[in-house]
This record gives C-alpha cells, structure tokens and sequence, in this order.
C-alpha cells in the first residue's frame, strides 16, 4: 500500500503560483513513474506531468516552461510547482503512482486549482 495525500490546492489569481505536494506513507525512491493527472468539469482527465526514478520529467505542452515536477525521495514526496497561473490550469489536481510500469495504481484524494481571471 502506498497512500497518498494531497496538499496546496487552493485560490489564486491569474499569473499567480501554487505548490502542489503529494506525500507517501512509504519510500517512494523504487517507484519508477510518478506524476500528476488533472480534470476540469466536462472535461477529460489529463496527463499533466511526469518524473522517473532518474529524475527524467516529462510535460504536456500546455504547461511547458510554467510547471515544474520535482521528487525528494528522503521526505517521500512529489511536487508540481505551478507558476504563471492561467484560468484553463483550473482542474482538480491528482497525483499517482506507477511502480511497475503498467499503468496508475495508486492515487491521491484529489486537490482543487482554481485560478481566476
């Protein structure tokens, strides 16, 4: 079992910043994929961010050079550091885990993003 909570969400106007976390209840620095999903209302869930185990970090091209996803291993965290806020980033905000390559199979309880114009 790996849980995952969900911390930083919050209001923020735009061309504002948010730190999104997401903590494990285990060591995480085995886990090969971690990342973050985000859906808004009425629309489909999207891939947002990627890290691997090296350290390798991959982004959906809406977010490139704003977003930043970071790991620390020793306090078994993940963190999305969200700058230049846009209302189009308001979406509740999840994080995962993949450890064995095939797919999400852990994920946080969710965090709310609302940017506003």
């Amino acid at each position: 079992q790996v849980p995952l909570v969900e911390s930083g969400g919050g209001l923020v106007q735009a061309g504002g910043s948010l730190r999104l976390s997401c903590a494990a209840s285990a060591t995480i620095f085995t886990i090969n994929y971690m990342g973050w999903y985000r859906q808004a209302p009425g629309k489909q869930r999207e891939l947002v961010a990627t890290i691997t185990s090296r350290g390798t970090t991959r982004y959906t091209d809406s977010v490139k050079g704003r977003f930043t996803i970071s790991r620390d291993n020793a306090k078994n965290t993940v963190y999305l550091q969200m700058n230049s806020l846009k209302p189009e980033d308001t979406a509740v905000y999840y994080c995962y885990t993949d450890r064995y390559g095939l797919g999400p199979d852990y994920w946080g309880q969710g965090t709310q993003v609302t940017v506003s114009s």
